[in-house]
């Protein structure tokens, strides 16, 4: 799901890492910064309330991505989908409850999201403000995982489980779906077949896993995840938890193989390290993270599977995040405020990927 509008840091997650951040005097123009040398030619495709999440078809000329956008009616998390040579989002979830983390099923004529319309037509909740002023992400039990097709038709639950079941993604091989389930007390990652059936747990620690994305030959998975420790931070997990809550201030990524074996963790960067994906080579993973400024201002980062090789990708004064490859890692769509002027809107942009 998504870092909240303070709605998808639990990127595909939890829903969004809602946006509200502080914003630069001047309103922001730019669309492409020049220390970004693996951008070329980008282009932005919104114009207008939070829009994130954006994955492409298999055969990559479309993309199904989550928005929050009153003049599209979506007065919280809708998927919508558009083909990639005519830019025309229409809506293909329900228009009730709130949804998120859609992914495209092979074939692209169906794809799979989260939604909790059947617990009510309206948004659910927010958490309220905290007195300590903290941010935390909602994990909301009544989220199931769901087929449709292109006009919107539900043909399938996947998940039908009480607690939390969302942030699925589907393997480039189309064999199987990782997605993050509360069915056991805890957020963890599962797995199943594309049909709902044969599904296994694959981590089984303490802490958020969640967000978690495949490599492209389908053969390990990245994602994020919390590790609490001490006494102090694992009570105030379980807490939290209890209220169907988590705090995502401090996250850092793991991979391992697609059945859980072999897990390490990639990143020991401190702050909120974020949305992963596996680059094109399936050799390192980009993300989003605040390791160095903390708060809302987020940046796209790289490195190498052990951590190591460290680049930053985007310069942005404001917020990048999810950050998606095509099938043949020729272009990377992510999120974004810049370019917002001055507001809090999050846009999508697509760009040409140099290695």
């Amino acid at each position: 799901m998504i870092f909240q509008k303070p709605h998808r840091l639990i990127a595909c997650a939890i829903v969004m890492f809602s946006v509200n951040i502080a914003l630069p005097v001047v309103p922001d123009s730019t669309i492409h910064y020049p220390q970004e040398r693996h951008l070329n030619n980008i282009r932005q495709l919104t114009f207008g309330g939070d829009n994130a999440e954006a994955y492409f078809s298999f055969s990559q000329n479309g993309i199904v991505f989550q928005a929050t956008n009153p003049a599209w009616n979506a007065s919280c998390d809708q998927i919508f989908y558009s083909r990639l040579d005519s830019f025309q989002p229409v809506l293909v979830s329900t228009g009730k409850g709130r949804t998120t983390c859609s992914y495209f099923l092979p074939g692209d004529s169906t794809f799979l999201y989260a939604s909790t319309h059947e617990s009510g037509d309206a948004c659910p909740p927010k958490p309220a403000p905290r007195a300590d002023h903290k941010y935390v992400w909602p994990v909301y039990d009544s989220f199931d995982i769901y087929v449709a097709d292109l006009k919107g038709k539900i043909l399938k639950k996947l998940t039908d489980s009480p607690g939390y079941d969302a942030e699925a993604t589907v393997s480039p091989k189309g064999d199987r779906i990782v997605f993050t389930s509360m069915r056991n007390g805890d957020l963890e990652l599962y797995t199943m077949k594309i049909d709902g059936s044969d599904v296994k747990q694959i981590t089984h620690e303490l802490g958020y896993d969640g967000g978690a994305f495949f490599s492209p030959d389908g053969t390990r998975l990245v994602f994020r995840a919390s590790r609490p420790k001490s006494a102090e931070e694992i009570q105030v997990y379980k807490d939290l938890l209890s209220q169907h809550e988590v705090m995502p201030t401090n996250m850092e990524l793991f991979v391992c193989n697609a059945d859980g074996s072999d897990l390490k963790q990639v990143t020991h960067l401190g702050g909120a390290n974020w949305a992963p994906f596996f680059s094109p080579d399936g050799k390192k993973i980009i993300f989003s993270s605040n390791h160095i400024t903390r708060g809302f201002h987020f940046n796209l980062w790289m490195c190498n599977l052990d951590g190591t090789g460290l680049e930053q990708i985007t310069f942005d004064p404001v917020f990048d995040a999810f950050p998606v490859f095509s099938p043949d890692g020729t272009k990377l769509i992510f999120s974004s405020n810049r370019n917002n002027g001055g507001t809090h809107n999050t846009n999508l942009f697509i760009a040409d990927w140099k290695p």
